[in-house]
């Protein structure tokens, strides 16, 4: 399946992650990844999280 979580690499690409939600279900980011564990999201903030928490992700490629 490739890397489990992302790595620094990553680190600048655009990327969707989908994270284990605490409540139940998943929830979805959507960004420039900043560090292994935060993305840049589109309004200019960055978001946290667990890298243990990820169910799937992928670098977006922009067309």
């Amino acid at each position: 399946m490739g890397n489990p979580t992302p790595s620094a690499n990553e680190i600048g690409k655009r990327v969707s992650i989908r994270l284990h939600d605490p409540q139940g279900g998943f929830r979805d980011l959507l960004g420039t990844l900043e560090e292994v564990d935060a993305v840049r999201k589109k309004d200019g903030t960055l978001a946290k999280f667990d890298p243990s928490s990820i169910f799937l992700w992928k670098v977006v490629i922009e067309k």
